[in-house]
Parts: structure tokens; C-alpha cells; sequence
């Protein structure tokens, strides 16, 4: 074979393994049983690829403090899903920090047990939702896709992604897979003032939104159960402080010490939650033992 046509050979070689490599592959299954978290993401290649999480964080139902109604509603519903029920998707909404991650963390430990597991998606992989739910579908586990703090911009393609999976009423598109999502938005895209002016008023006084804020409210009514959290109350905040010293090993008269210091890093932090309270009783700890 002369060198002209081994080098013609080598370029096409070349050529081709580019070709194969700019081409849609399909989802490999990790190992289900090396952990009950994973995270899917996107590789530089446009590869996705979903990897067990190695140290998935404790966190129990009890060390949840001041949000019974909360809790209540997310336990029922995701015991409902595990033991092969029906069960809704949850958007779970409002203040920061108030623990609603931490109620989704917590109710995968409390059922993994039972065999369920979490994987985390970014909103910006949500355009692959429908070939992760192909892949589990099969699965005997019980499957939560997680997407955290979850908005969207217009035209964001995760959107319509996300609203053709969700059917608004029992599950994702199979009986193993819910969705559950937090935001700070209830409405998940921004809202303008200008959408006022779209609604319109009939002679009856009855008010119609226009198609645009119709749009925008379209993706959050698909969720079947919607969880709301508020900001906590001065007397809230400090019970759940009182619950992390003591989780830390204070007694109650040190706890009693610790109040104003607790408050005023409350006021620094201009926000009185579960993460500022967490936080707090972090920095208290870490000076007392120094």
C-alpha cells in the first residue's frame, strides 16, 4: 500500500471516530447499587453521563424543625410512591433556607430503605429528562428526579422539556419516577409588570390572564402538589438554633448564653431560616471549642 493511500486511510479513520463522536449516544446505567443519590450531567463531549454521589449527606425528618405542615405533606405523598401508590410531582416553594432541600434529603434517607433513590438534574441538563425516565423506567427501585432552585429564563429549552414530561396530575411518565423541584419562584419563569396589561376584564368583571402569563404559570400547574415554606418568626428561628446546639453537645444553659449572639447574626444576615440558624450554631460550636 503506498504512503498516499495509508495517509487517506488514517484521515478517514480520523474522520469517522469525529463523526461517531459528535452522534447521539445513548444513556449508560451506573452501578444502581453503589450509592441512593446520583447526579446526571453533561460532559464537555455532550456525552450525559449519571454518577453515583459517594457521600450523600445524613439529614432525618426529626432534625427538621418548624415545618410540620411541610413535612407532613412530603412524607405522605412520597410513602405513598414507594410503597407503589399514586403520588403527585411536588414543587416546593418560597423562602430561602427554610429547608426545602433538606426535606427532599431527608425523606430519601428515611425511604431508601424501601428502595428508593435521588437523582439530582440541573435545569440546564433537563432536555435529556425524557432519556434518563427511559432508562429507569424498567428499574424495580422507586426514582425521584431532584432539581433544586429550579427558574427558568424565556426561551430556556429545559423548559418545555420539563412541561412535556410533567402531566400535572400522578407521575412523571412512569409508575417509578416523580419529580420533585424546589424554586424560590412559585411560577418558575419571570414575571413583568407589562404581563398586567394582557389580562382582560369582561362586562361581568371577570378576569381572564392573557396567553403570555397563561404560559408562564403553565409549568408549576403541572405539579400535583404544591408545598409552600415562609420566612420563620423570631421565636421559630431560635428553636431550631436551640436544636443544632443541642444536636452539637450544649446544655441548656449554654444554649440560654448563646441567644442574642444567635439573634444578631440573624440581623447580620439580614434573614432569620433553617441555613442561617444551621450556620449559627456551626460558628458557636467552632468558637467554643477553640
Amino acid at each position: 500500500m503506498s504512503d498516499a493511500l495509508e495517509r487517506f486511510f488514517a484521515r478517514a479513520e480520523l474522520f469517522m471516530q469525529r463523526v461517531e463522536a459528535s452522534l447521539p449516544h445513548s444513556l449508560t446505567a451506573p452501578d444502581w447499587n453503589a450509592s441512593i443519590a446520583f447526579r446526571y450531567r453533561r460532559r464537555s463531549g455532550g456525552q450525559g453521563v449519571i454518577s453515583p454521589v459517594q457521600h450523600v449527606g445524613a439529614m432525618s425528618l426529626d432534625s427538621l424543625r418548624e415545618i410540620d405542615d411541610q413535612k407532613e405533606k412530603i412524607q405522605r405523598n412520597t410513602a405513598q410512591f414507594v410503597r407503589g401508590g399514586l403520588a403527585n410531582n411536588v414543587l416546593l416553594t418560597g423562602a430561602r433556607g427554610t429547608g426545602k432541600s433538606s426535606l427532599i434529603r431527608a425523606c430519601l434517607q428515611t425511604y431508601a430503605p424501601s428502595g428508593l433513590r435521588l437523582i439530582e438534574v440541573d435545569k440546564a441538563d433537563l432536555i435529556d429528562l425524557q432519556d434518563i425516565i427511559e432508562l429507569i423506567a424498567a428499574r424495580p427501585e422507586k426514582f425521584i428526579i431532584f432539581c433544586d432552585d429550579l427558574s427558568f429564563d424565556d426561551g430556556e429549552p429545559g423548559y418545555k422539556a420539563l412541561k412535556s414530561v410533567l402531566d400535572g396530575s400522578v407521575a412523571a411518565s412512569t409508575p417509578n419516577v416523580l419529580i420533585y423541584a424546589t424554586s424560590n419562584r412559585r411560577h418558575l419563569l419571570p414575571e413583568y409588570m407589562s404581563d398586567n396589561l394582557s389580562y382582560k376584564h369582561t362586562e361581568d368583571g371577570e378576569v381572564h390572564p392573557g396567553e403570555g402569563v397563561e404560559e408562564k404559570i403553565s409549568l408549576s400547574e403541572r405539579f400535583g402538589l404544591w408545598v409552600s415554606f415562609y420566612p420563620f418568626s423570631q421565636d421559630e428561628y431560635l428553636s431550631i438554633v436551640n436544636q443544632w446546639l443541642t444536636a452539637l453537645g450544649f446544655d441548656s444553659a449554654a444554649i440560654e448564653a448563646a441567644r442574642s449572639e444567635a439573634l444578631l447574626w440573624a440581623l447580620e444576615r439580614g434573614a432569620r431560616s433553617g441555613r442561617v440558624a444551621y450556620q449559627f450554631a456551626r460558628d458557636y460550636s467552632g468558637r467554643a471549642a477553640s
